[in-house]
């Protein structure tokens, strides 16, 4: 069976490294104002043989929020939904992006024991729809189909 916790980690772990902006495991990150991204773990899909033989597959899906804020050194300003939206492009770049040459993916995703075989954008809610909130958010689910190795 596939454990979802190492490829939580991993997933968060790319994401922090990749854009450089905090990542919080369904929580804001601890000592950090916006901007910051959320991830959370939604409801898995497990296929293959039965739960006590280890070569299973899954499909993992993950909500990446991007949480937008003010700029620290403009306390009067607002999070503003072009934050919002170039961190939600970092994201998918980050967990989607591809070396145009060789169509591999430009970050590995390394996950003891399992081997990623598809990872794609599951759905784009996109960001909220108020420019006057004092923070805006930006939601994105992705999905990765993984196997055991």
């Amino acid at each position: 069976m596939i454990a979802r916790l190492p490829v939580t980690m991993a997933l968060s772990a790319l994401l922090a490294s990749v854009t450089s902006i905090p990542v919080g495991r369904g929580r804001k990150p601890k000592d950090t104002e916006p901007p910051y991204y959320l991830l959370h773990a939604l409801p898995a899909a497990y296929s293959g043989a039965p739960f006590s033989n280890l070569n299973e597959d899954s499909s993992l899906v993950y909500q990446v929020t991007a949480v937008s804020g003010p700029d620290p050194i403009n306390p009067d300003s607002h999070g503003v939904a072009d934050q919002a939206e170039w961190m939600a492009d970092l994201a998918r770049t980050a967990i989607l992006g591809r070396d145009p040459a060789t169509r591999l993916w430009l970050h590995e995703l390394t996950i003891p024991g399992v081997r990623v075989i598809g990872r794609s954008l599951d759905t784009e809610p996109g960001g909220t729809n108020d420019p006057a909130d004092a923070i805006m958010s930006y939601v994105q689910r992705f999905r990765f189909d993984l196997t055991s190795t």
